[in-house]
């Protein structure tokens, strides 16, 4: 039997979002391989992370609690699709709560370079459908990400805290030491262990934090993709990286749009061109066919010129893809594609001879004993 979730993160069944998340951070700093040595320390840590990924999710706790299953593992069951959008770390391995708490870990004083209190930006790859991009789409990003801490606010502060100077290096950040050897004396000076490099430290810190001023979180961001962006576009979410150390400036979290290949259409810039098949009679005769446009329920006429080509490319003006920050479109490139029936019936194929004869062409009259028998059946 699996184990329930809710004993592994150590919350009741009605455990709110809030003691969801304070629990998994208390649990998580106990399990983690960074600070946990004992040898099944990385698979606990994993089973957590399994546990907060269903619990901290809406939809998914629900269905764990109505299934008793974990939704989207194999023979669960999901009774619903993925709530999540698709989207991969730009900077490779996967970046996921483990890594955060990893971050964070490093985010305390270590005695050998300064602590940055900035917060770094963050990069996502988000794909689209061709579709979205045509209509512009919003669409929520889940990511983890270093959050400031909901408990004090970001400062690092807990009840009757304040920040001090730091005794060790009296506000220098840094810590001269003298060795005493035969050659004379040697000085030496390194990052501050107690401080590390801020030259302040915390008295009273929040227990939440532990005087960071963040946490690891699950972040949702509701990212608004405008009409008409490019594969390997950027957008840029001021604020949403990684959360600054007491209050610090946060990174932004840089969002890359793939655009998926789509069955029908392939995009040139603001163009779109598309296949379409007509018969050798409409190639030579001319014809108006109809075919999908990108947008819902769009139709789009397409004037096939009298004596077409097979390749031979159809222009049809403002039916491509809406220009970004534009309201202009591109235009849709038709490739004919002309189709030479394979079987014709007897009737037919008179009518052709009729032809080819008006036209002065030769063409095989021979007909084999099969092709006979089926024209008899025809």
């Amino acid at each position: 039997m699996a184990k329930d979730l809710y004993e592994v993160l150590g919350v009741s069944r009605d455990a709110t979002e809030d003691e969801i998340k304070k629990a998994f951070r208390r649990r998580a700093r106990e399990l983690h391989p960074d600070v946990n040595k004992a040898a099944d320390a990385e698979d606990q840590f994993k089973e957590l992370n399994e546990a907060y990924d269903v619990l901290s999710d809406p939809q998914k706790r629900s269905a764990y609690d109505r299934f008793g299953t974990i939704p989207g593992a194999a023979g669960g069951g999901s009774p619903y699709g993925g709530g999540y959008v698709d989207f991969e770390d730009l900077f490779g391995g996967g970046f996921g709560m483990g890594d955060i708490f990893s971050s964070f870990f490093g985010g305390q004083a270590t005695g050998r370079t300064p602590m940055r209190k900035e917060g770094r930006d963050m990069g996502v790859g988000l794909r689209l459908t061709l579709e979205e991009v045509a209509a512009g789409a919003k669409k929520e990003i889940v990511y983890d990400r270093l959050a400031p801490c909901p408990d004090c606010e970001g400062s690092g502060l807990g009840p009757d805290g304040r920040e001090i100077t730091c005794p060790d290096c009296r506000g220098q950040g840094r810590v001269v030491t003298v060795q005493h050897t035969f050659l004379g004396d040697m000085q030496t000076s390194a990052t501050c262990k107690t401080c590390g490099g801020t030259g302040h430290t915390i008295e009273n810190p929040c227990p939440e934090c532990e005087g960071q001023g963040r946490v690891p979180d699950r972040q949702r961001v509701t990212v608004e993709v405008p009409v008409g962006i490019r594969d390997s576009q950027q957008l840029r979410l001021s604020g949403f990286g990684e959360a600054g150390m007491h209050g610090a400036r946060p990174g932004d979290l840089i969002v890359t749009c793939r655009i998926q290949p789509h069955e029908f259409f392939e995009r040139d810039g603001d163009n779109l061109h598309a296949r379409a098949n007509v018969s050798i009679v409409q190639a030579a005769l001319g014809a108006e066919i109809e075919l999908d446009g990108i947008f819902e329920d769009e139709k789009v006429l397409v004037r096939i010129p009298e004596g077409c080509q097979n390749e031979q490319v159809v222009r049809v003006k403002g039916y491509g893809m809406p220009k970004f920050r534009s309201e202009s479109r591109g235009d849709m490139f038709v490739h004919v594609n002309v189709v030479v029936p394979k079987k014709v019936t007897k009737r037919q194929r008179e009518l052709l001879e009729q032809l080819a004869e008006e036209l002065g062409e030769d063409v095989a009259k021979e007909r084999t004993p099969f092709q006979k028998l089926r024209d008899a059946f025809n």
